[in-house]
């Protein structure tokens, strides 16, 4: 009887010390058959293992395509990233494209679908001649909010544009915010009948102008010109005569009124060349592309007065 209560007490002890062990230590059943199931229990439990690997290994599966996608998609992000990058133009003044949805709405035919895109801090504007003066404002989004109070609309400016038969018109330009290249983007527009319109437009193909007199051959050219300051009841007619020796440009400007007795142009004085009808002068072209700052002192006034003005050459509508 004391041996089989001693026999009974070693195996209590030793069935205590095997529930405290290890988690792999522990004697578990690996079937249903092993754990003394019946038939039904058995098929039961073995599925319910199955369906368990089964939904371990599935859920690593989606982690995996997930973790794959993540990098798929940092990938393309930072593809896109370089191509934006790359997209940027360098600091400088382009010819380049300019399309729209409607033949309605274009450049004027003098231009040959181009106008010029000036970058400057990174930031893309290209300023366009257009086939009339029926289009009084654009602007840089929809019609909707164009017709909201303090939408900020571009104002057009007088341009003068010469056709190949040398026939010059008067339209209007102006000088639009490019926010990328070869993408369209939304432009509206209001045109004499008061009515905001929707547009689509894009800026392609810009090619770089090349600095000073744009590699000028000497001789005789005419040039395009875009003329702003002042009142408004005097201007330079475009376009002007460039007579280009040794590499330097010097335009005959001519105005609009007789009553200029000299201008300044880079801190030089320049007089009239006539003494009869409107003030002509020659000036030197400091740039072309680009707003040159000049001066012009009218007597038209009680008293003589100085006026700033801007005028910018435009090369792409240089012709000899």
């Amino acid at each position: 009887m004391k041996k089989k209560m001693a026999i009974a007490v070693m195996l209590l002890s030793a069935a205590m010390l095997g529930g405290c062990s290890a988690k792999s230590t522990v004697s578990e059943p690996e079937t249903a058959a092993d754990a003394g199931l019946s038939s039904p229990e058995r098929t039961a439990a073995e599925e319910s293992t199955v369906i368990g690997e089964s939904a371990v290994i599935g859920e690593s599966a989606v982690i995996e395509e997930d973790t794959a996608a993540e990098t798929a998609g940092d990938a393309e992000t930072s593809e896109i990233s370089e191509v934006s990058q790359e997209a940027v133009l360098p600091d400088g003044t382009y010819t380049a494209e300019f399309q729209t949805d409607s033949s309605m709405f274009h450049v004027s035919e003098a231009c040959d679908g181009k106008g010029t895109l000036t970058v400057a801090d990174g930031k893309m504007t290209i300023h366009v001649s257009l086939g009339s003066k029926k289009i009084l404002n654009l602007y840089l989004g929809l019609a909707e909010d164009a017709a909201k109070d303090g939408a900020k609309l571009l104002q057009p400016t007088v341009d003068t544009v010469t056709y190949s038969d040398g026939m010059t018109e008067e339209v209007y330009g102006f000088d639009i915010p490019v926010p990328a290249l070869e993408t369209e983007f939304d432009l509206a527009l209001i045109g004499t009948k008061e009515k905001w319109y929707d547009h689509k437009v894009s800026v392609s193909n810009p090619v770089a102008l090349e600095s000073g007199m744009q590699n000028l051959a000497d001789g005789t050219y005419t040039v395009a010109l875009t003329f702003e300051g002042g009142s408004g009841k005097a201007q330079i007619l475009s376009p002007a005569t460039v007579v280009v020796t040794d590499g330097k440009a010097v335009a005959t400007v001519q105005w609009s009124s007789p009553n200029y007795d000299y201008m300044l142009v880079g801190g030089d004085k320049y007089l009239p060349v006539n003494t009869e009808g409107d003030s002509v002068f020659e000036i030197p072209v400091l740039a072309f592309d680009e707003p040159m700052e000049v001066i012009g002192d009218t007597v038209a006034m009680s008293k003589p007065h100085e006026v700033e003005y801007t005028i910018t050459f435009h090369s792409d509508t240089i012709k000899e």
